[in-house]
C-alpha cells in the first residue's frame, strides 16, 4: 500500500557518520522486506510518499545556507551532505517521486550534495547526470546471507558491477557494508565479497566504504520468529549481544563490546588485505 501525504513537519536532525544531516523524509517506509530493517518496527508494511517535495526542498535550501559546517570532514571535503533516504530505499521508490526534481535540487546548489543507501540497481537514474552531486551508497553482504535478509533486492553482484556504471554516468558511489552480521564462516565470505569488489571495481580511488556492525532490538525479534524465522536464527545471538541504548533514547540489543572490538579488527585486517584501495570512511 502506497500513500500520498502532506508532510507537515521538517526536522533536520545532525549524523556526522555517513552525511553531515538526514534530511526530512520524502518517503518513510519500504516495498523491501529485509530482516533487520529498522524501519519495519515502525511501519511494517507500505509506503508513505510525501507530496510536497517543493517544501522539503526548501526547507534543506534555508538549512544549508544557515547551518555553517566546517569543511573539510570525513562525509566530503567540500560539501554540506544529506542523508535524502534514511526512511526509506529511495532508489525503489523513485518512480513515486519527483527523483529528477530532487536530484536538480542538489545537482544546482552551491552547497548541499545528496546521498541515499540502496540495495536497488535503479536503471533510469543511468540517464541522469548529477555531476557527482548525488552519492549513492550501495549496500554490500556476502550474497549466502543477502538470499537469507535481503530477499527481492538487487543481487550483489549486480549492485557491484553496478558501482562503475554509476560512476561514469556522474554519480560519485560509495560501498555501504550494512549490516555486518557475525555468524560462523562470516570472514570467509566477505573475503569472497571483497575478491568479487576487486575484480569488478575499476574505480578504485573514487569508491569509499562505510562498515556499520549489525544493530538489532527486541521488539524486530519478537516480530521475526514468525515473519522471518531462519533470518532471526543469525541475528539474535544473546551469547554474543547485550542491550545498548541508542543515541535516539531507545534500546538496542548490539554485539558486546569487547567481541565487537575483536571483530572491527579482523574485518579491518581482511578488508585492508584485499581491497587496500577502498579507505573506510567509517566503522561502528
Amino acid at each position: 500500500m502506497i500513500d500520498k501525504v502532506l508532510r507537515k513537519t521538517f526536522i533536520i536532525r545532525p549524523s556526522g557518520r555517513s552525511t553531515d544531516f538526514i534530511s526530512p523524509s520524502f518517503g518513510y517506509g519500504c516495498l523491501f522486506d529485509c530482516s533487520y530493517c529498522y524501519m519495519k518496527r515502525h511501519r511494517p508494511d507500505g509506503l508513505s510518499v510525501a507530496t510536497n517535495t517543493n517544501d522539503i526542498l526548501t526547507e534543506i535550501n534555508n538549512h544549508a545556507f544557515f547551518t555553517p559546517v566546517d569543511k573539510p570532514n570525513q562525509t566530503h571535503p567540500k560539501f554540506t551532505t544529506y542523508d535524502i533516504s534514511c526512511n526509506e530505499d529511495f532508489a525503489l521508490h523513485a518512480k513515486h517521486h519527483e527523483w529528477e526534481k530532487i536530484f536538480d535540487f542538489f545537482k544546482d546548489h552551491p552547497i548541499a550534495m545528496a546521498s541515499f543507501a540502496t540495495k536497488y540497481v535503479n536503471e533510469k537514474f543511468l540517464s541522469y547526470n548529477s555531476q557527482f552531486k548525488v552519492r549513492i551508497r550501495y549496500s554490500l553482504m556476502p550474497q549466502k546471507m543477502a538470499d537469507l535478509h535481503e530477499k527481492n533486492t538487487s543481487k550483489i553482484i549486480d549492485r557491484i558491477k553496478a558501482i562503475d556504471r554509476f560512476v561514469d554516468a556522474g554519480y560519485e558511489v560509495h560501498i555501504n557494508f550494512s549490516p555486518v552480521i557475525v555468524y560462523e564462516g562470516w570472514l570467509d565470505d566477505y573475503a569472497e565479497l571483497f575478491s568479487l569488489i576487486d575484480t569488478h571495481v575499476k574505480w578504485k580511488e573514487q569508491v569509499l566504504a562505510e562498515v556499520i556492525f549489525l544493530t538489532h532490538n527486541l521488539n524486530k525479534h519478537k516480530d521475526n520468529t514468525t515473519r522471518h524465522p531462519d533470518a532471526e536464527t543469525t541475528l539474535w545471538t544473546p551469547d554474543t549481544q547485550e542491550p545498548k541504548n541508542s543515541q535516539y533514547g531507545g534500546m538496542n540489543i548490539r554485539y558486546k563490546h569487547d567481541l565487537k572490538r575483536v571483530f572491527i579488527e579482523q574485518f579491518i585486517d581482511l578488508h585492508d588485505r584485499l581491497i587496500p584501495w577502498n579507505t573506510i570512511r567509517y566503522i561502528f
